[in-house]
């Protein structure tokens, strides 16, 4: 991930202005993760980020540049927000809902319209770019190995099923989570991804 300092600095003659990176690859992932990476026009970009042409070439190099920068802030944002809720839930089955309840909450509304840049990256880039596809292989393992995990715990405290074998458990939780967030690019209730999401606990049975 490019990191750069924030600065209200006034740029001197031929300098490009400063910019707050993170701020600048919130607003592309908004952008990327609505449109794509394709349907994502430069002008689309300069407009949202707020930069010219110019300055964000220099910044990420090109497209695809901002793209993986992108990606990487994305992919550690909501790692470190679901570690949080992990944490805080006392068993293996509560860890897993919280999970399940994280993936309900932003695949409704804006946030589920808008959509999820692992799978719009997956579906959009990875069969022809193989450092894009071995970035949505790498999140997707993450999870699937943070789901296996959880239900090896919820087994061992007693709030899991035991029969259940724990990888295979794991998979099934990934897709119904990375199937969440495509249904919910067509619109959908908070109701309609929390019932579901509680269904989903019953894999664990």
């Amino acid at each position: 991930m490019i990191a750069a300092p924030a600065s209200t600095r006034r740029a001197g003659p031929g300098r490009p202005r400063e910019f707050d990176t993170g701020l600048a690859l919130d607003r592309a992932i908004a952008v990327f993760s609505e449109r794509g990476y394709h349907g994502a026009a430069i002008s689309d970009l300069t407009r949202a980020l707020g930069l010219t042409a110019g300055s964000l070439y220099k910044a990420f190099t090109d497209k695809r540049g901002l793209f993986l920068a992108a990606f990487d802030r994305y992919v550690a944002l909501r790692a470190d927000r679901l570690r949080a809720l992990v944490e805080a839930a006392p068993t293996g089955r509560a860890k897993i809902k919280a999970v399940l309840d994280f993936y309900a909450s932003d695949s409704h509304g804006l946030d589920g319209r808008r959509g999820c840049l692992v799978v719009g990256g997956a579906v959009d880039l990875a069969t022809a770019d193989t450092e894009i596809a071995a970035r949505v292989v790498g999140a997707l393992a993450v999870n699937e190995d943070r789901l296996a995990a959880l239900v090896a715990l919820g087994q061992a405290d007693g709030t899991i099923a035991p029969h259940l074998d724990a990888a295979l458990t794991a998979r099934l939780l990934l897709c119904v989570l990375q199937g969440m967030r495509v249904v919910g690019k067509t619109g959908r209730e908070w109701a309609e991804m929390a019932a579901l999401a509680d269904g989903a606990l019953k894999l664990l049975d």
